[in-house]
């Protein structure tokens, strides 16, 4: 398929990101070592980076099928089918994947259409071979005609789900549940969709409907869980996390979806038990699996696996290295530290002060409740923040700066600030959090002055000093804090100096 060859595209990009053509080629060049676990992996994450890219969607649907994956290869296939119908190696795969589905009436379709599109073509005694087989086994077992139309829907609408399309995976699934009433899978998704929208109440709704109807749908109570965790909603919570603690699910379908959900509200030990079962097993599920599991074997003390968790993470996602949830949570930390409390992490970042967002973020780069709280379908509102308060966020999620840029530079130096006195401090206490707040009032209000922060250390030692001196100035001194930032006294003063300029003052 030469003339499917995707062609070089030639651009200005400086700062190089990751595309799905770029782990397309390592898949192949890991598919040439006859590294076919890199190859999957690689392949995976090239379909998500380019969903409209049929030649890709064709190569991981056919790695799919290798797999025994059907219904993610029948999707894929479909797709690329539907991107470019008169590409005849696409018809017959599609044909090859609803055969080992059991959907007949397509894998006869589908093996009938090549052979017209292709009489001499390569996969034209595989696509005969289809047909015998289909015309001698008159007891061949097949789903359902109406079966290939619900695995196209509900795939379709998992991808978009996952690249963050939500509404037009509302769409899809809304239609799905119309056309089949029962097909609880859609439901559930359907109430995820709303959920991540903000549409609470309407995802709420749904999932009791999947309860009254199909009594026990464990899905629908994880789900409900993770909503009445995020609602705060405390008594239900508990009722909803006694039921599940009783759940014994025997298919690794509902194992991982107990043990995500688990480890999502914090109940780690039990989120382990299920997900660590799966993995001695030979479970090897995607990324989001291992991103679970790592997560409850850290925060149960089993960091070995933990690690090597990750480690699985970042071969099937490279993009996660250096991500883990961990990396920056100090073990050390009192239980009043402000950086591991979620509700006060989230009472800063949707605060209507954006130096309090701002502050928020920063808590949240040292949370061990970061993937949550990121997760959370209202929390974070991208399109009510300033410049500032996106750059906040970014550092947050570990995103590398370009010291090349003035803007980046001087909002990285005004965070290194911040991590100073992180450091003298220990951790965010209650009552240090002011001291924290007063900074990122003032680097809020410098930056946008375009100061350059050029002394880290006497930055902080000017703003630790002068936040101390205004709660207790009789015993502060500036020898005192020059000592401890190891500055000198002559340097303090500066810097002190400059920050009262960036103090809130009403103009008269």
């Amino acid at each position: 398929m030469e003339n499917q060859r995707r062609k070089e595209q030639k651009n200005n990009i400086v700062s190089f990101v990751p595309n799905g053509d770029y782990y397309f080629k390592k898949a192949l060049k890991a598919i040439d070592h006859d590294q076919m676990d890199k190859a999957y992996k690689y392949m995976k994450r090239a379909a998500e980076l380019s969903p409209s890219n049929a030649h890709i969607l064709m190569q991981f649907g056919i790695m799919e099928m290798d797999a025994g994956n059907f219904e993610s290869a029948y999707e894929c296939i479909h797709t690329a089918y539907s991107l470019e119908p008169s590409e005849s190696e696409y018809v017959f795969f599609l044909a090859d994947v609803s055969g080992c589905l059991g959907i007949v009436h397509d894998a006869k379709k589908y093996a009938e259409q090549y052979l017209e599109m292709d009489p001499e073509g390569v996969y034209s005694f595989e696509a005969s071979e289809i047909l015998e087989f289909i015309e001698f086994e008159d007891e061949f077992e097949s789903f359902d005609e109406e079966d290939g139309e619900k695995i196209i829907a509900q795939e379709k609408a998992r991808r978009l789900m996952e690249n963050g399309r939500f509404p037009e995976a509302i769409e899809v699934l809304e239609d799905l549940i119309e056309t089949f009433p029962d097909l609880w899978p859609a439901f559930n998704n359907l109430a995820l969709a709303y959920f991540y929208t903000g549409e609470i109440e309407d995802a709420k709704a749904l999932l009791n409907h999947v309860l009254r109807e199909n009594h026990g749908n464990l899905h629908a109570i994880c789900n409900l869980t993770v909503i009445a965790y995020y609602e705060k909603k405390d008594k239900e919570l508990a009722e909803l996390v006694e039921i599940l603690k009783k759940i014994n699910p025997f298919d690794w379908e509902n194992r991982y979806k107990l043990g995500a959900t688990l480890s999502l509200i914090g109940e780690h030990e039990l989120a382990f038990k299920w997900l660590r079962s799966m993995s001695k097993r030979g479970y090897e599920g995607d990324s989001g699996f291992y991103f679970w599991l790592a997560q409850s074997a850290y925060f149960c003390g089993h960091v070995d696996i933990a690690e090597s968790a990750w480690k699985t993470l970042v071969e099937i996602d490279p993009s996660k290295k250096g991500l883990e949830p961990w990396q920056h949570i100090k073990t050390n930390v009192g239980s009043n530290a402000l950086e591991q409390n979620r509700e006060k992490i989230v009472e800063k970042i949707t605060s209507k002060y954006s130096a309090h967002r701002m502050f928020g973020f920063f808590l949240l780069s040292k949370s061990a409740y970061k993937q949550e709280i990121i997760a959370h379908p209202t929390w974070i509102d991208l399109t009510k923040y300033s410049g500032l308060e996106k750059l906040s966020l970014a550092y947050a999620l570990n995103h590398q700066f370009n010291r090349n840029n003035k803007i980046e530079k001087y909002f990285e130096r005004a965070m290194e600030v911040a991590e100073q006195l992180y450091e003298k401090s220990g951790s965010v206490t209650v009552e240090e959090q002011y001291l924290f707040q007063m900074w990122f009032v003032l680097c809020e209000k410098a930056l946008q002055d375009s100061y350059e922060f050029k002394n880290v250390k006497a930055l902080a030692a000017a703003v630790d000093f002068m936040f101390h001196s205004t709660i207790n100035s009789t015993r502060v001194t500036k020898k005192e804090y020059a000592e401890k930032y190891n500055i000198s006294v002559s340097t303090l003063t500066k810097y002190v100096e400059d920050l009262i300029n960036y103090l809130p003052f009403e103009s008269k």
